[in-house]
């Protein structure tokens, strides 16, 4: 009897510690784009009990209240009573904003390949490796496991916040387990673990019943349950003090969950709190956009595209495609057409997806890609025509 394959994701709400910091630094970077749209940001937030602090580097024309910006961030989320340990009115925020140093902005202002002449082209921010993955195992084009962990996490604030279950606080984790059979399709979920903070005296015994009946069963499909299905929800049995009261957040302290849910591999960089000339994130959501529709033209049933950059150098050092051995062409025929088709110059992906706008704050909960709740430009598929097109007269 072969081995069960098994592959788990997971996913935050957002009033986990570190979903609280990305929320923070992309409202204040959305903040800043609303009056510069060519502002640069490095805005990084860490918050604790009673405290948030801002640092980073900004470079920008425009004036933003940044602890005006901070607090309505975190009572949006809920934290709105001293009780939870956190609270919008009496918490403190503390600012160290520094502008960009003036030696990666000379990289960002003027390409290598263009600077000894008089045309003017936007570098990369800084070097490093950027990727993006595409399967067509859902309607999303993402893994099934953070695809429900995503729903599930989502779905826990909902039902805080419209009292479906009054009894919840808003931290919260979720992680989903996804039997894969042998030929590489989903099963079966396999397991389901929700911890979710909550009022002090509610039985656990209820907990799990109400996250059973509201969230789960709202969310995962009946056909992926069955008799061997495990729950774990709050397994250590009492999850009240949670939030930045329960432990430090920072901003890109998930960048697992912003992604992949670690089924496609991950470059390192963080998105949250960064404008478009960062590659980090400009070039990560130009992988998904490529990958996606990749995918979803039938030119593969999986796809992961890297992308590499050098600071101060417009174009990537490195493009690779990997279709797992599910691709229709040669991989490197299918890079030929990426390059033709996609400027993936920083200025040619900022221009392609519109990134100098204030769209980010929306992103930083629930994922970055396969949301179907939210109008992202890297979700869309436009370029699925012109992808057929190339390859079939290349």
């Amino acid at each position: 009897m072969s081995e069960r394959k098994l592959f788990t994701s997971e996913s935050v709400t957002e009033g986990h510690p570190d979903k609280i910091a990305d929320q923070i630094s992309d409202a204040i970077l959305d903040a800043i784009l609303e009056g510069d749209p060519y502002a640069r940001v490095a805005c990084e937030t860490v918050v604790n009990t009673g405290l948030a602090m801002i640092v980073g580097e900004i470079s920008t024309e425009t004036y933003v209240d940044i602890p005006k910006t901070v607090r309505e961030t975190v009572k949006e989320i809920g934290y709105v009573d001293a009780k939870y340990g956190y609270d919008f009115k009496t918490m403190s925020v503390l600012t160290g904003i520094d502008e960009q140093s003036e030696d990666i902005a000379v990289g960002v202002n003027n390409a290598f390949e263009t600077r000894e002449s008089q045309g003017v082209s936007t570098g990369a921010g800084d070097q490093g490796l950027m990727f993006g993955y595409a399967t067509n195992e859902t309607k999303e084009f993402m893994p099934l496991p953070i695809s429900l962990a995503h729903k599930i996490s989502r779905r826990l604030t909902e039902v805080r916040k419209d009292n479906t279950i009054s009894y919840l606080r808003p931290d919260g984790k979720s992680q989903v387990t996804v039997e894969y059979g042998e030929d590489g399709k989903p099963k079966r979920v396999d397991t389901i673990v929700i911890s979710t903070q909550h009022h002090e005296n509610i039985p656990a015994t209820q907990i799990y019943d109400d996250l059973l009946k509201y969230v789960v069963q709202e969310v995962v499909p009946a056909e992926l349950l069955d008799e061997e299905t495990k729950y774990f929800i709050n397994p250590t049995g009492r999850f009240v003090i949670g939030g930045p009261q329960g432990d430090a957040g920072l901003t890109g302290r998930k960048i697992i969950v912003d992604t992949y849910g670690g089924y496609a591999r991950h470059g390192g960089g963080a998105f949250s709190g960064k404008d478009p000339t960062k590659v980090d994130r400009s070039a990560a959501y130009a992988a998904r956009y490529i990958a996606k529709n990749i995918v979803a033209s039938g030119i593969a049933e999986k796809c992961e595209i890297q992308l590499a950059y050098a600071i101060g150098v417009s174009q990537p050092v490195s493009i690779a495609v990997d279709t797992f051995e599910t691709g229709k062409y040669d991989e490197a025929k299918i890079t030929e057409v990426i390059r033709e088709l996609f400027n993936l110059s920083p200025d040619g992906i900022i221009d392609m997806l519109n990134l100098r706008r204030p769209i980010y704050k929306q992103t930083a909960s629930y994922g970055h890609f396969g949301r179907t709740d939210i109008d992202l430009p890297w979700e869309r598929l436009d370029k699925v025509d012109a992808l057929k097109d190339l390859l079939r007269n290349s």
